[in-house]
């Protein structure tokens, strides 16, 4: 009786293909296989096997080595995207070890000498049949678990994106931001990480980060805000805190979205020439996902319309970034960005804001005091 847990080979349900040069050979391995209860069918040389393999399923293939021809290593080597849906036992007239470790370097599950014992052949045929289950179903286990990874992945991601978007919801109220722009924001923050060569784990994390970056506008009054003229120089420097007052709220946290969306919030408006707020960071002292998001804010703020501006056309939009690469902008991004330019554009036209939005009440919006409005 077999142990809980083990392969069972049930005869019946297995087919198997013989292949040899010698009739003689074949008559005997079938009478021997076929007595045990296994289906057979017989080649007489490769492309003969071939031609079954294509036809039919073939669990095992039981196969002499030197033939006419073909070898039966040179079998093993055009079945080797089958394995190890198809396990091969090599049978030779010849006690050749180094063409034993060829077969099995190859894939072959086992090897027999001539002349062979009718319980010999079983006992190979039957472990070889054990093994090609074990890793099949080795296989679909690790398929299965790379299933649940990615499932368990996409549920921690639209829970982040659903925490980010709930801590941001109370900021758009007062911003008369869309909800289509901070989505596209984390798009293409994604986008261009995963171009930049970030780790996939770092893309996502980005994605739910970056949406995060004005968080901070929370904090800045209404009448500063909304205010549709221009700011005065002490609006200004209140406007110019949502930068510390967004990594305030999100500081402290174990989570790491939150973590680098504190770094966002308040990296998002340094420039690359040191000339940005809140400590006047220069080039590489900025992380590199505030540059990434500072970036594709600018491009989503002079892409769309609002209800101080129209949208700008793409020529105009590039010409701009082009023109802040090396002082607002890092201008290897830059360059990534415009380079891949079709990406963005897929994203901001797969994701266009609502065409019911009101975009005439005052305010702000996406483009802060020191960017194109």
């Amino acid at each position: 009786m077999a142990m809980a847990g083990e392969f069972q080979v049930v005869p019946d349900q297995t087919g198997i293909l013989i292949v040899d040069d010698l009739a003689i050979i074949r008559l005997s391995l079938n009478k021997i296989l076929t007595k045990a209860g296994y289906r057979c069918r017989e080649a007489g040389d490769v492309p003969a096997a071939l031609q079954i393999l294509r036809e039919e399923r073939i669990d095992l293939i039981l196969c002499d080595i030197q033939m006419p021809g073909a070898s039966g290593l040179d079998l093993v080597r055009c079945i080797q995207p089958l394995i190890p849906e198809t396990s091969v036992v090599m049978v030779s007239g010849l006690e050749d070890t180094q063409t034993a470790m060829e077969c099995l370097q190859e894939g072959a599950f086992g090897y027999v000498l001539k002349p062979f014992q009718p319980r010999e052949i079983l006992v190979q045929v039957n472990a070889a049949l054990r093994r090609r289950m074990l890793e099949i179903s080795h296989r679909d286990r690790e398929s299965q678990l790379a299933r649940k990874v990615r499932e368990q992945t996409l549920e921690i991601r639209a829970s982040r994106e659903e925490i980010a978007f709930r801590l941001i919801a109370a900021s758009e109220q007062r911003d008369n931001e869309t909800g289509m722009h901070v989505r596209r924001i984390g798009l293409y923050a994604a986008e261009l990480a995963r171009l930049h060569g970030l780790e996939e784990e770092a893309v996502d994390t980005l994605q739910s980060a970056a949406p995060m970056h004005d968080i901070g506008k929370i904090g800045v009054p209404d009448a500063i805000l909304q205010k549709p003229g221009t700011l005065t120089e002490s609006e200004w420097v209140t406007m110019k805190m949502h930068t510390t007052m967004g990594a305030t709220i999100l500081k402290g946290s174990s989570v790491p979205f939150i973590q680098m969306g504190a770094r966002i919030a308040l990296g998002h408006h340094e420039k690359w020439d040191g000339s940005g707020y809140p400590f006047g960071l220069r080039r590489r002292e900025i992380p590199l996902e505030a540059r990434i998001t500072a970036l594709v804010d600018v491009y989503d703020a002079i892409s769309n319309r609002r209800h101080y501006k129209a949208s700008w056309p793409e020529e105009r939009v590039v010409e701009e970034l082009q023109r802040g690469a090396g002082s607002h902008f890092d201008p290897a991004l830059v360059d990534l960005f415009l380079g891949n330019l079709p990406h963005f554009r897929n994203i901001l036209t797969a994701n266009p804001d609502d065409p019911r939005a009101d975009f005439r009440t005052p305010g702000l919006g996406a483009v802060g005091p020191d960017e194109p409005a």
